[in-house]
């Protein structure tokens, strides 16, 4: 009995992180009805709060769609008025009932508690306060209104809790681009970054509302992004199909339209290899090769062509771009450097080096996204003696042998592995994984050399 119930709360607390983290378990079962029956199973017994399915004011332009685990998103459909100040969002109907006002909080992981607290929460009104004004200015074109708080500030999350939905959002309510971006939990180096980017989603000045001062008035609203999965993008779910592969094809519009971006160029040393871009991460962040040099040698006594690339928060994303979108292939360790694989052309290789007890998440998070990209995905799986942990608790330990066991649905205890543990690889058992990037990445060269 002791055995069956700690085999339950090992399950039930895998199926918390998968939840948590927007885990398609479809990906990683065939049995279609199993997994939607654990997902329904899951949902039912609340393994976190969650507000009811959706909620409208009846009689009101105002409703809020709560029916989707990772995201709300709400509406006011009709002229309205957003209060910096007080953080509400009000319809300016002022023939509706006054009723209760709604809470949310736009950001794609409303059920993460922890990225909560640094997302501003608003307030939604059935009719305006007393004495409202616009401030005056009324803008011409609809709000979406979004947070870029959450866990900002991780590349990974950048994306995938942000651009990637807002794509989406875009794609599937505005098509034509014609809409206000109103950003809370905005940032400056956020929108340094990602100006490029925002300016092409919308062909109206962004407002950053932690900024603004006066009440400001739109033809309608819509308040939340909507998230597919994590990175990535269902077509059947949009009006106009698009997909991850759209969404690079819009980033390279972005960065190379018009010419404005070129690859960096070969090296005078070159010759004509194919370029291998390197991930590196600094010890102390984990996830980290200590043995960067030697791994540098092999790629080029294969033939690679090496660019090391040690990406930071103030980096030009324009300037991340050429070097990876000009490449013919990148190697790292699973982490959110890899998430530059969306820079990557459509047949260039993607080599991603897999730490002990991080199977799943590199999956989920970048091998089944290479896919939707159209790269060649190689996965080198590390060994027990590969990982720096095996230096502390030896190889044959349960933290190598057995993660699931050790982190036991606990998400805080995934920093054993996402934290502290460092990767010296066995170059030659490494060599067949680099020797096989580099025959796809030669191949796909003189492809695109043609």
């Amino acid at each position: 009995m002791r055995r069956i119930s700690a085999t339950v709360a090992t399950f039930l607390g895998l199926l918390v992180i998968i939840l948590a983290l927007d885990i398609d378990l479809a990906v990683y079962s065939t049995d279609l009805t199993l997994v939607q029956g654990l997902k329904g199973w899951a949902w039912a017994i609340k393994l976190k709060t969650s507000a009811s399915p959706s909620s409208d004011i009846h009689g009101s332009p105002v409703a809020c769609d709560r029916s989707h685990p990772s995201y709300d998103l709400c509406t006011i459909d009709g002229p309205a008025l957003v209060d910096p100040a007080t953080t509400t969002i009000s319809s300016l109907d002022r023939a509706s009932p006054p009723q209760a006002p709604m809470k949310t909080r736009p950001y794609t992981r409303k059920r993460d508690l922890r990225a909560l607290s640094r997302v501003k929460e608003l307030t939604i009104a059935s009719s305006p306060p007393p004495n409202a004004t616009c401030g005056g200015v009324t803008q011409a074109a609809p709000a979406l209104v979004f947070s870029a708080g959450g866990y900002t500030g991780n590349f990974f999350h950048e994306f995938d809790d942000g651009l990637v939905p807002l794509f989406i959002t875009v794609e599937s309510i505005f098509p034509d681009h014609n809409v206000t971006l109103a950003v809370v939990d905005c940032g400056d180096r956020w929108l340094r970054k990602y100006a490029d980017v925002l300016s092409h989603l919308s062909h109206r000045p962004i407002i950053n509302l932690d900024r603004q001062k006066e009440t400001l008035c739109f033809p309608s609203i819509t308040v939340g992004l909507i998230k597919h999965g994590p990175m990535t993008i269902n077509p059947k779910l949009l009006p106009h199909p698009k997909s991850l592969s759209d969404f690079a094809s819009f980033l390279h519009g972005v960065y190379c339209g018009g010419g404005r971006a070129a690859a960096p160029p070969p090296s005078p040393e070159a010759r004509g290899r194919p370029r291998l871009v390197l991930v590196s991460r600094p010890r102390s962040a984990g996830r980290a090769f200590l043995n960067q040099a030697e791994l540098e040698a092999l790629a080029e006594s294969i033939g690679f062509e090496v660019r090391r690339f040690a990406p930071t928060l103030d980096m030009r994303l324009a300037e991340s771009y050429r070097l990876v979108q000009g490449s013919h292939a990148m190697v790292g360790v699973h982490g959110a450097a890899m998430t530059h694989a969306v820079f990557l052309r459509p047949g260039s290789v993607l080599l991603q080096v897999v730490p002990v007890g991080t199977e799943w998440l590199s999956e989920a998070y970048f091998g089944r996204p290479a896919g939707e990209l159209g790269l060649e995905y190689v996965e080198y799986r590390i060994e027990a003696n590969e990982s720096s942990l095996a230096e502390k608790y030896g190889v044959d330990s349960a933290v190598l042998k057995n993660p699931r066991a050790v982190v036991g649905g606990e998400w805080e205890k995934m920093s054993l592995y996402l934290k502290t543990q460092n990767v010296r690889l066995d170059m030659g058992r490494f060599r067949a994984s680099l020797e096989r990037s580099y025959v796809k990445a030669k191949a796909f060269m003189e492809i695109a050399r043609d």
